[in-house]
C-alpha cells in the first residue's frame, strides 16, 4: 500500500485546484505588472500611503520597512511592521499604492483588534507545523500503522483551517485598502478600477491555497478509507 500517497487515481480530485492555482498566479503577476507601469495622477509612493495611513490612525510605532523581491509585501503581526517590495515602497503606480495600502489594511485590523485575523495568528504555529509534520504521519501510517494517517489528517486540517480564516482577512484588507485610498485622495476617481483589479487578482491566490488545501485534505480522506 506504499504506493497510495505517491500515485494513484485521487490525483484526479487535485487538477482542478492546481489548475486555478496556475491560473490564479498567472493572473496576479500579469495584473501587478501591467498596473506598475501606470502612475498614479497624485504620485504618492507605496510608502506615503502606508506611512500616512498608519500616523492618521494613530500608529506612528508601527514602522514600514523595505525588503528585497518581488511581491513579498507583507505585514508582520508579532513585530507589528509593515514591509513592501521596493517595487511597491518607492513606486507610485497604482499597483504600488494598491498592494501598500492592503498591508497597511492588516495592521488595522491588528490595531482594532479584527476576530478572523486574531483567529488566524492563534492558529498559525499549529498550522505551519501541521502542514509539515502531517506527511511523516500518513506516510507513516501507509506502511506501519493506519492510525497514524488519522493522525497526519488532523494535523493537515489545521493547515486548512488557516487558509479557510485567511480568506476574510484578506479580502477586508482589500476592501480597507480601497476605503482608504479612496477617502485620502491618494487615487483618483477614474483610477479606482485600476486598484480594485490589483487587489481582486491578489484575493484569488488565497482562494486558489485554500481550494488547492481543501482537494487535498479530501483526498487523504479517501485513501484513508481505501487502507482501511
Amino acid at each position: 500500500m506504499f504506493y497510495y500517497p505517491f500515485f494513484d487515481s485521487t490525483y484526479i480530485i487535485l487538477i482542478p485546484a492546481i489548475i486555478f492555482a496556475f491560473y490564479a498566479q498567472s493572473k496576479v503577476k500579469s495584473t501587478f505588472n501591467k498596473y506598475l507601469r501606470v502612475s498614479t495622477r497624485k504620485g504618492y509612493t507605496g510608502y506615503d500611503v502606508a506611512r500616512q495611513i498608519l500616523d492618521t490612525n494613530g500608529l506612528q510605532d508601527v514602522p514600514v520597512e523595505q525588503v528585497s523581491g518581488h511581491l513579498t509585501d507583507h505585514y508582520d503581526p508579532r513585530k507589528r511592521t509593515v514591509r513592501l517590495s521596493s517595487d511597491v515602497y518607492r513606486g507610485s503606480s497604482i499597483a504600488s499604492v494598491s498592494v501598500a495600502a492592503h498591508e497597511v489594511g492588516h495592521a488595522l485590523q491588528h490595531a482594532k483588534g479584527y476576530v478572523p485575523l486574531s483567529i488566524r495568528n492563534s492558529i498559525y504555529p499549529v498550522a505551519s507545523f501541521g502542514s509539515s509534520a502531517a506527511w511523516f504521519f500518513i506516510i507513516a501510517g501507509f506502511i506501519f500503522a493506519p492510525a497514524l494517517i488519522d493522525i497526519g489528517i488532523l494535523l493537515f486540517t489545521a493547515a486548512v483551517l488557516f487558509q479557510v480564516v485567511t480568506l476574510p482577512v484578506e479580502f477586508n484588507a482589500s476592501s480597507r485598502a480601497m476605503k482608504l485610498l479612496d477617502s485620502n485622495g491618494f487615487i483618483t476617481s477614474d483610477e479606482f478600477s485600476g486598484s480594485q483589479k490589483v487587489l481582486k487578482a491578489a484575493a484569488l491566490t488565497y482562494v486558489a491555497a485554500m481550494a488547492t488545501a481543501v482537494a487535498q485534505l479530501l483526498r487523504l480522506i479517501i485513501l484513508r478509507n481505501r487502507r482501511r
